[in-house]
């Protein structure tokens, strides 16, 4: 969630899904609010504001997290990823707690079950409480909680449980207690159930879940192209736990794209960073991990590494009421498919914003010039698209692109002319100043008329400036090249 956002849910003011609280001194209080967004359609609780929604910012904020934190995990039950973030506003900490739908209701809080009756929280009456079981009694039990065919004592991975809390104790958001074995543990996290591993808990921690389920296996390739076929200069396919196998995944992404170099004339070390973010990547993997539908047994995750593109695809569409179209809204609550699985993502720091990872994308790409990744979706899965980012002409450095030449990748150093280059070139006139550009265009926001207009076009050398010396100059203009030329008169 970011500023902006959270800013605009103060000037709301408290409604059915949102709940303002001064401080986190009673954290009972919380847990409570946090229990009904769950048994009704989810929420925010936003701690550091007044009933008026003016801000007054959290004290300790760090360690009011992590009672929070402790606080859900110890008292919630059933288990649910709940999102406890800290933001800052006006130069004061907030903190903000998002609450998905939860899809095991009914959920209690220290034994109580708590709904939101209008902008308020309370108990559930008995006749609530019945609806709510006759309600989960007609709907079929989620494939991660359905038992697993493994043994919990021989297929179970202690190595990657104790990996598990190593990294969630080292992000404070969980501690395992001095008479905790693996196997109480696991329970604790619903991921075992009457001495049987689950689904999600095979799927996570199993020694090889692809032996009983064969969908969790995971393809990549690097074609030598932009084409599908049978010519690819490296293949893999990974089974294993799913983090351990996340991780193998994103460093077989990263060693078969190319790096983009940078020199500055401030530094005279060069700097190199992926073609594609490492933070888009990773996001959009642990997204595919998270919300693919598991219950497909022909499904898996498909990674294609293209000249000009990546593509994650994972088995299953998006969930009910979440489009291509609106997945960048604000306003949507996250629906999980998995949230057992996502809790243990959570825990271990890997999936930090609920319902936020397309807009962290989207973001993240934005501000190291890529074009808009994109998102599509068929009958049987959805498919996360990055493509080769566009090297912008910066005043203060030069831009190159660089490959590892041991595996023979190659940068996609050169643009492929977008429909908005060409838009573009359509209008241009003579001189043209940037200001004069973007208002032919209709275009408002700057930011995106360089990255998906100016620069492109300039990297590609159909446009050039009139005084190339002096980049930010006022007198700055901007004119068809000779290739430019050419190819507005191609098409036309």
């Amino acid at each position: 969630m970011n500023q902006e956002r959270i800013i605009e849910l103060l000037n709301l003011g408290e409604t059915k899904n949102v709940e303002f609280k001064t401080n986190c001194r009673n954290l009972n209080a919380i847990g409570n609010v946090v229990t009904a967004f769950l048994n009704t359609s989810g929420g925010y609780v936003i701690c550091g504001v007044n009933d008026r929604g003016e801000i007054l910012g959290i004290e300790d904020s760090y360690t009011q997290v992590n009672k929070i934190d402790d606080l859900l995990l110890k008292f919630l039950a059933p288990k649910a990823p709940v999102f406890v973030l800290l933001q800052n506003i006006e130069e004061k900490k907030l903190i903000v707690i998002e609450v998905p739908s939860g899809k095991d209701i009914p959920y209690a809080f220290r034994n109580s079950i708590y709904i939101r009756d209008g902008e308020n929280t309370r108990k559930a009456d008995v006749d609530t409480i019945r609806d709510m079981i006759l309600r989960k009694q007609v709907t079929p039990e989620r494939w991660e909680r359905q038992f697993s065919l493994a043994d919990i004592h021989t297929d179970l991975s202690g190595e990657e449980v104790n990996s598990f809390v190593k990294s969630a104790g080292e992000k404070l958001r969980f501690q395992i207690q001095e008479d905790d074995d693996q196997f109480s543990l696991l329970e604790k996290l619903s991921l075992v159930k009457y001495g049987r591993l689950t689904n999600g808990g095979d799927v996570l921690f199993g020694s090889n879940p692809a032996i009983r389920y064969p969908q969790v296996r995971v393809q990549a390739v690097r074609f030598v192209s932009d084409q599908t076929d049978d010519t690819y200069q490296d293949m893999k396919v990974f089974e294993g736990p799913m983090v351990s196998t996340l991780e193998d995944l994103f460093i077989f992404i990263q060693r078969n794209t190319a790096t983009i170099s940078r020199f500055t004339r401030e530094q005279l070390i060069r700097q190199d960073q992926p073609l594609y973010p490492s933070d888009a990547i990773r996001e959009g993997l642990v997204n595919a991990f998270a919300h693919r539908d598991y219950a497909d047994f022909s499904g898996s995750i498909v990674v294609k590494i293209f000249k000009n593109r990546l593509e994650i695809t994972n088995a299953g569409r998006f969930p009910e009421g979440i489009t291509p179209d609106n997945l960048l809204e604000k306003r949507h609550i996250s629906v999980l498919r998995n949230p057992d699985i996502a809790h243990i993502l959570y825990l271990q720091g890997l999936m930090e914003k609920l319902g936020r990872g397309s807009q962290l994308i989207q973001q993240v790409c934005a501000d190291n010039g890529l074009p808009s990744p994109q998102w599509k979706e068929d009958q049987r899965s959805v498919t996360l698209t990055f493509y080769s980012p566009v090297i912008s002409i910066d005043i203060q450095s030069t831009a190159v692109a660089t490959s590892h030449m041991s595996l023979g990748v190659t940068p996609e150093v050169t643009p492929e002319v977008t429909p908005e280059v060409k838009r573009m070139l359509g209008i241009i006139d003579g001189e043209v100043s940037r200001r004069d550009l973007q208002n032919l265009l209709k275009l408002k926001d700057g930011k995106h008329f360089r990255i998906a207009y100016l620069h492109p076009a300039i990297q590609a050398n159909l446009i050039e400036m009139t005084i190339p010396d002096k980049p930010t100059s006022q007198s700055q203009k901007y004119r068809l090249t000779k290739k430019g030329y050419s190819l507005r008169s191609e098409m036309k």
